[in-house]
């Protein structure tokens, strides 16, 4: 990530991004572009934001890379192929980690490519040159920029940071091992030190990989990921120092799995709404019941700071208000399913259902339900394990309202035990806000009057599972999803 004058990403001439509401999360769902991608960089060109990702693939495929951009971090535009080894003749495979900046009225690329493993093979880190955010991007100097091994750092995983005096630095390293580097005003050449040298080592402890330097306050922050890329435990920490170049002290991890919602997050970058102090930390992070390294998906969640300055733990949010139009991340079991206008609308069908990769136990389910035409009824199903297509084709809880004028909750398991009910006016065309809340054993529906339960009961036949939607001969849509622990 690219920084400027204390900005988030280096805004290209034609101007600066719009501000934004203040989204807790990903308001419109995580993953918040379709596909297998990883560790997100973020800039700010001609009033958009731009996510440039490593493409995850095995490293043999990773021969390409992408970007996509968005004017409101809604509504993303994708824009394949920006840079491709056909335009970096010594780049042949896992070209990864892109790192954007704008000067001198260019736009600049920073990659690894080649994934060497010493000094005696080609490839390293590279820089390319367009002249549009989208490119496309072309080796700048025709050979890495960083190609060899110093202080034990891997040259990888680089990230562009230029302070508010306009100098530039390059911040990088696999294998344990951080390096910082000035880079000349021509962003193509590496510079010196006050002391007269090209490399410091920064390494704090615990570093393993994907550095990302940013400005607050005056402050400078080093984040850096953590554990194993492949494995769960990889994780978030970071540093902060009164230089660009550290010392960096190790002060907390801000960044990890959650059970309840992904694993293996980590490769961070960071998005300042200009003009604000909000901001975001774009990371990726693999599905629950995905198991291949590659499977990775970007995402981003609020980052807030304590008053001193640290940054509090980062929480996972799951929300979902189909503001974007699509549904990624959603798989559904039977029934006819699309997200436009602004809601996820199902079709009427015997119990079609739709679910997202969660596993919540304790929880407080939020959704707006619309009955359209129809006399079942629709509503969210939780602690869903099993499901398949068919009408009660999953072991778990489901809450929902009826045409008939009732709202039902009870538990499927390939049947249908009910639970409780309660007679409600329910017409056709609203919207009514759906709550349930889980703890434990006992299980309470709201609607509308999130005070006082409309029924509420105790059942120990489900712990955990997935959370989703679920039709039953009505036609509906679904808003304004959230999930959260309880």
């Amino acid at each position: 990530m690219a920084v400027l004058v204390g900005l988030v990403a280096a805004a290209a001439p034609s101007g600066a991004a719009p501000r934004l509401p203040e989204y807790s999360t990903a308001e419109a769902g995580n993953p918040f572009v379709d596909g297998w991608y990883a560790d997100p960089d973020t800039a700010i060109y001609d009033n958009q934001y731009w996510v440039f990702p490593t493409s995850s693939r095995v490293y043999e495929e990773q021969t390409y890379l992408d970007a996509f951009s968005s004017p409101d971090l809604v509504n993303w535009t994708k824009h394949p192929n920006v840079l491709t080894i056909a335009n970096v003749s010594w780049a042949r495979k896992a070209v990864w980690a892109p790192a954007p900046v704008a000067r001198n009225g260019k736009y600049y690329l920073y990659f690894a490519a080649n994934d060497i493993q010493s000094d005696n093979e080609v490839g390293g880190i590279g820089v390319a040159v367009a002249d549009r955010p989208e490119g496309p991007y072309v080796d700048a100097i025709g050979r890495p920029l960083i190609g060899r091994f110093v202080n034990g750092a891997q040259p990888i995983d680089q990230d562009v940071f230029v302070d508010s005096d306009g100098r530039a630095y390059l911040y990088y390293g696999g294998w344990g091992h951080a390096n910082v580097v000035r880079l000349n005003n021509d962003m193509t050449s590496l510079g010196t030190f006050d002391d007269g040298t090209t490399y410091k080592e920064i390494t704090p402890q615990n570093y393993v990989e994907g550095p990302q330097m940013f400005k607050r306050g005056g402050k400078y922050y080093l984040m850096w990921s953590e554990g194993g890329w492949t494995g769960p435990n990889y994780a978030v920490s970071y540093g902060m120092s009164d230089s660009p170049t550290g010392p960096f002290t190790r002060i907390a991890k801000v960044l990890s799995q959650d059970a309840a919602v992904a694993r293996g997050s980590g490769h961070n970058s960071v998005i300042n709404v200009p003009g604000t102090d909000i901001w975001y930390i774009v990371y990726h992070r693999r599905p629950l019941n995905l198991t291949d390294a590659n499977q990775r998906q970007v995402s981003y969640d609020r980052m807030y700071f304590n008053p001193d300055g640290t940054i509090k733990p980062v929480t996972m949010l799951v929300k979902d208000n189909f503001a974007d139009r699509n549904a990624i991340g959603w798989k559904t079991w039977g029934g006819s399913w699309s997200a436009a206008g602004g809601t996820y609308t199902a079709s009427s069908s015997a119990g079609g259902k739709a679910l997202l990769e969660t596993n919540f136990g304790d929880l407080v389910y939020d959704a707006n339900v619309t009955l359209r035409s129809g006399s079942g009824d629709g509503g969210v199903v939780f602690r869903v394990t099993q499901p398949a297509t068919g009408v009660d084709s999953y072991r778990g809880y489901y809450a929902g309202i009826s045409a008939a004028g009732r709202v039902v909750l009870g538990r499927a398991n390939n049947g249908w035990t009910p639970l409780a009910s309660a007679p409600m006016t329910v017409r056709l065309g609203t919207a009514y806000h759906l709550r349930v809340e889980a703890v434990g054993s006992s299980i309470r529906v709201y609607v509308d009057d999130l005070a006082t339960p409309k029924v509420a009961v105790t059942d120990t036949a489900y712990t955990s599972g997935a959370n989703g939607v679920r039709v039953f001969n009505v036609s509906a849509d679904f808003d304004d999803v959230a999930i959260a622990h309880r």
